[in-house]
């Protein structure tokens, strides 16, 4: 009796972790269909760099970089007053 349950145990285990395993793999094949398809028909744009070979910006600051940087250094000052 006790050996009998034992073995169900054992078939439910490996038919649950062979479901789990084909699900998984299941997925993976889609996801890789899915990113060829999204890679074909919306290709990633091209970023204009950001540095140039010195470190220094190609395009001068603009009115948002400068409001960013204003606002960063507000906070690390404000974060400062609080400690």
């Amino acid at each position: 009796m006790g050996a009998n349950l034992v073995i169900e145990g054992l078939k439910f285990m490996v038919l649950g972790m062979t479901t789990v395993f084909l699900f998984l793999m299941l997925m993976i094949f889609v996801l890789n269909i899915i990113s060829k398809v999204v890679k074909k028909y919306f290709p990633p744009k091209k970023l204009k760099p950001i540095l140039a070979r010195r470190g220094r910006a190609t395009t001068p600051k603009t009115s948002d970089d400068n409001a960013v940087v204003a606002a960063i250094v507000a906070s690390i000052q404000e974060f400062k007053k609080q400690k």
